[in-house]
């Protein structure tokens, strides 16, 4: 993990938010997801408050608010099936704009979008905010198994080195004047996944023998101890203790 890795989500910037011990950014996501699954979903006031939360984190943070409606469509299948919920769910049924609507549907739709769309939207100012690297130096300081740490970082490198054969592999099928118009070319494709499959593990073998020749035995170094001071932590929490105490107004109102 010595090697810097930059991911499309990340956005360079020198706000304090960036700042930020990457454990404790990974404890304070993972708190608030936690408190706002916790929240009755008949508390719509509250998930209000929470996007006025999360909407100070990327005003600090400087993520445009553009930047991060893009990385939010990646929940569109969910809001599909969570738009179906009213129409499919039994129970006492609602009459609006003349479409017979289950109420136990719409709340259950409800509830999918809202805690749906904060804790994505938490995850993508984790994202924008934190490298990779970083993100998986915080996972193995706050004691995640170092064998899923590797796995993990393994994956992230390897996705590129594949993804990168691909489009190569392209490039080279376009040059012989290949284009994919029908079910006819779809043996060429196959045989092109099977190419890529045996080139990656070719190239995964070759690798490992690599690391091993320079004393690889199941753990890597650790080249940067990240510490968090009491500050810190106490900045990084203040979104997820925030969160709690308009969880707690939700159940008691």
């Amino acid at each position: 993990m010595g090697a810097g890795h930059v991911h499309r989500l990340y956005r360079h910037g020198r706000s304090p938010v960036h700042a930020l011990p990457p454990h404790a950014k990974l404890a304070a996501v993972l708190c608030f997801v936690v408190v706002v699954v916790s929240t009755p979903r008949e508390a719509v006031w509250a998930f209000a408050a929470y996007a006025l939360l999360l909407a100070a984190v990327a005003y600090a943070a400087r993520v445009p608010a553009a930047f991060l409606l893009r990385r939010l469509l990646i929940e569109v299948p969910f809001v599909g099936f969570a738009l179906l919920l009213p129409f499919v769910a039994e129970g006492e049924r609602a009459h609006v704009l003349g479409l017979s609507l289950s109420e136990s549907g719409l709340w259950g739709a409800w509830n999918i979008l809202a805690k749906g769309t904060l804790g994505v939207a938490a995850s993508v100012l984790l994202a924008a905010t934190t490298e990779l690297r970083a993100l998986l130096l915080g996972l193995q300081r706050l004691g995640l198994p170092p064998l899923l740490v590797q796995i993990a970082s393994f994956m992230v490198r390897y996705g590129d080195v594949v993804t990168d054969e691909m489009r190569r592999m392209r490039i080279a099928r376009a040059s012989r004047g290949f284009e994919a118009r029908g079910v006819r070319h779809w043996g060429v494709l196959a045989k092109s996944a099977g190419a890529l499959f045996i080139r990656s593990y070719e190239r995964g073998e070759r690798v490992h023998l690599a690391m091993v020749s320079r004393g690889y035995t199941g753990s890597l170094p650790v080249l940067d101890e990240v510490t968090a001071t009491r500050a810190q932590w106490t900045c990084a929490l203040a979104l997820p203790l925030t969160a709690l105490a308009v969880c707690l107004l939700g159940w008691t109102l």
